[in-house]
């Protein structure tokens, strides 16, 4: 008989392989179908269904905020179609309408500054600051220099002017793999000076040109339709779903490049495609919106807030974007006897909004690489 004893189990079977279970995040729950496995995160899940009512509450306000006056059985009957010809056409050609394609851009618009934010590793990235909105207005506001109307040009002007600007700022940093802060740095001052030439061609116009465009530079949704809505629906249709994607590869560049190279991550690809998908989203809310302010920076923060700091809420980004832009377009309809740009309303909430991001208790953990 062997003298020896029998070794233990975990000496004979070698280091314990670790489970599902703790390589799972204590948030999420793995889904498998055949090959494929997705983990489903509770938190983004619950976030986004609050966020959801949240955005059905503010439509049925925005359906009935009227700055003419509109009573609310006037416009419930306009609504239901049973009012008068005049009612119905106000209510159901113009207001709602107006209201999704408010919700479509403030979706684009949240984003935008969820890509650009993460990308940089900077929750003060976003496109307001690095010379994307800028370029998209000078290239609107140019298309109506000489114009005795005053009238907005095409839509599709912002996205060909954002991505031009985008050129101009990667080109000075060094290219789209440069680090974030050299983009955020550079952004600005790109951003300056588009800013100041935009405004010298607007103090060579007529008064009628001048006060047409102006409502519409600090970010108004007046007038705008279904001529716009349906193209804007189609770009969110493509872009989102690929924002998506980014997004999935945006949470390795967590780590530092080394580390996200050595995960299979081509680092120059990733922020190339994403900065991309960032500026056509921005260029494309601009030239429909106006460049509308703030929401860019605040939807990603709360939606982060909201998902929690382990992903990137891309769906909850879109979500609280058009949340804000569709409450503060139906508040500036209701709040003074005019109507107040949507611009305007966000300017005056976002400030606050700002210091808050800048003095928050935990800011300097939370701002990033930069």
């Amino acid at each position: 008989m062997s003298t020896h004893e029998a070794p233990e189990s975990s000496e004979a079977t070698g280091p314990t392989q670790p489970t599902e279970a703790d390589i799972t995040p204590p948030d999420s729950t793995a889904v498998r179908v055949g090959t494929l496995s997705w983990l489903f995160p509770h938190r983004s899940a619950l976030a986004a269904v609050g966020l959801t009512l949240v955005i059905a509450a503010v439509v049925s306000l925005a359906t009935f905020a009227s700055s003419t006056g509109m009573s609310l059985s006037d416009s419930l009957s306009g609504l239901l179609g049973t009012g008068d010809s005049a009612t119905v056409m106000l209510v159901q050609d113009f207001r709602l309408p107006r209201i999704a394609v408010g919700l479509m851009v403030g979706a684009a618009l949240g984003v935008a500054g969820c890509l650009t934010q993460t990308l940089a590793g900077n929750r003060l990235a976003t496109p307001d600051l690095i010379g994307v909105n800028e370029g998209a207005t000078a290239a609107v506001v140019a298309s109506v220099v000489g114009s005795s109307t005053g009238m907005i040009g095409d839509w599709w002007l912002g996205p060909l002017g954002a991505a031009a600007a985008a050129m101009v700022v990667v080109a000075c940093a060094g290219g789209a793999g440069s680090g974030g802060y050299r983009i955020l740095v550079v952004g600005i001052g790109v951003s300056t000076v588009i800013g100041a030439v935009t405004d010298l061609v607007m103090s060579r116009e007529n008064d009628n040109t001048a006060g047409g465009v102006f409502l519409w530079t600090v970010g108004s949704l007046s007038g705008r339709d279904w001529s716009v809505g349906t193209p804007l629906s189609i770009v969110l249709l493509v872009l989102v779903p690929l924002s998506l994607v980014a997004g999935s590869r945006l949470q390795l560049l967590r780590f530092d490049d080394d580390m996200a190279a050595t995960l299979g991550v081509n680092v120059r690809r990733v922020r190339a495609v994403t900065l991309a998908l960032a500026v056509a989203l921005s260029g494309v809310a601009v030239g429909i919106g106006g460049p509308i302010a703030f929401v860019a920076l605040a939807a990603p923060v709360v939606a982060t807030r909201l998902s929690g700091p382990t992903r990137v809420p891309v769906i909850g980004s879109a979500l609280v974007g058009a949340a804000l832009v569709g409450a503060a377009d139906a508040l500036g309809r209701v709040v003074a006897p005019v109507e107040i740009p949507v611009g305007v309303i966000t300017s005056v909430l976002g400030g606050p909004f700002l210091l808050w991001v800048l003095f928050g208790k935990n800011s300097e953990q939370q701002t990033g690489k930069a």
